[in-house]
């Protein structure tokens, strides 16, 4: 079964590193809203199962500090926007708004697969201070860590024009 072709076709230069951190920061900013309010649905059913007491008691003790289901559920969360964008148009929203995009070499989607790649080798570029982020500028073809093992590219498409 062929892969489906994203929109627009053709062949885009490679996304600089300048374009690659604008975007990050804008998807920063939208997935600490994300977080915020997953973790706040997740103290509400919290509350609707112990009580507000005892999730008051729990809290000022410290048992609720380092939740490890929280903290799994957060990750979760944060795979799901990812793997979601990615896998269907290529773009989450702040690569949508610099212009750039994640795509196969054929300029085909890229699968699940690939984006749970992505997404782990880019949690391990922020383990090693952001050197597979900044590996761009050594990389001939300017691909990051992430890039480089999931098979993707990040490439820089033209506006649409409305």
């Amino acid at each position: 079964m062929p892969k489906p072709l994203l929109s627009p076709q053709g062949a885009f230069p490679a996304a600089g590193l300048a374009r690659r951190l604008a975007a990050m920061l804008y998807d920063a900013l939208l997935c600490t809203a994300l977080l915020i309010v997953t973790a706040f649905i997740y103290k509400l059913v919290w509350i609707a199962f112990v009580g507000e007491a005892n999730m008051r008691t729990l809290s000022e003790s410290g048992a609720l500090d380092g939740d490890p289901i929280l903290s799994t559920l957060l990750l979760f969360v944060l795979f799901g926007f990812f793997a979601k964008f990615w896998t269907h148009s290529g773009q989450t929203l702040g690569m949508q708004v610099w212009g750039v995009r994640v795509q196969n070499a054929d300029g085909s989607r890229i699968s699940l697969w690939q984006a749970l790649l992505r997404f782990m080798v880019s949690i391990a570029s922020w383990l090693c201070v952001g050197l597979g982020f900044a590996w761009p500028l050594f990389d001939r073809h300017k691909r990051s860590w992430h890039d480089i093992y999931s098979d993707t590219q990040l490439v820089r498409i033209p506006k649409q024009k409305k």
